[in-house]
């Protein structure tokens, strides 16, 4: 089942995410983190594959969350009308409780979506601009320092336009990946307030 939670028409040259979560029976858990593998390795093979975060189940629970990054509507139709990932759903089948939900979601507001919210429920822009901005300020002061011993070590990354790629390329991943989800869980109940 695909929904799609944008306000707008989605834009050709806007990022996306895929927001998938999937209900797999507890004695088929091996099994489906084995097919996991394989499809999170042919998605990264297509084009504007931006990159994949899971979210495994707390102890006793099922329900896994993936977020598939594209880089536009257009790239993450592709991957989710291709033969391959039907095939590999297909595969997949036995393992699931119920049918997988399909969520596509642009900009920030992955981040600002936890599980427990309603799937149309956006927080107010100023709380997700506090949030954000509460998390990226203290990356971009951490981040270049930690970097210091790689830039010199190796020089040639310090030059102008390198350097600040590297610094932003790891804010980002830091962001998207490690601190905003973990963040979002922690002040949910006051966000969605």
């Amino acid at each position: 089942m695909i929904s799609e939670s944008l306000a707008a028409p989605p834009s050709e040259s806007r990022a996306i995410t895929l927001k998938i979560c999937h209900r797999v029976k507890s004695d088929a858990r091996a099994e489906y983190e084995s097919w996991l593998k394989r499809i999170i390795y042919v998605a990264a093979q297509y084009p504007g594959h931006l990159g994949v975060h899971i979210l495994r189940p707390a102890e006793g629970h099922n329900d896994y969350e993936i977020a598939l990054r594209f880089a536009s509507h257009a790239d993450a139709g592709r991957w989710l009308e291709s033969a391959e990932r039907k095939a590999l759903i297909n595969d997949a089948l036995p393992a699931f409780r119920e049918e997988e939900v399909i969520e596509i979601q642009s900009g920030i507001d992955y981040w600002f979506s936890p599980p427990s919210a309603p799937t149309n429920k956006q927080p107010v822009r100023w709380k997700q601009w506090l949030v954000t901005t509460s998390v990226i300020w203290p990356l971009t002061l951490l981040v270049p320092v930690l970097l210091t011993p790689l830039f010199a070590l190796l020089p040639w990354l310090s030059t102008w336009g390198i350097r600040h790629g590297i610094v932003a390329a790891s804010v980002v991943g830091l962001v998207v990946y490690v601190v905003m989800p973990r963040v979002v869980r922690l002040v949910a109940p006051w966000m969605f307030r």
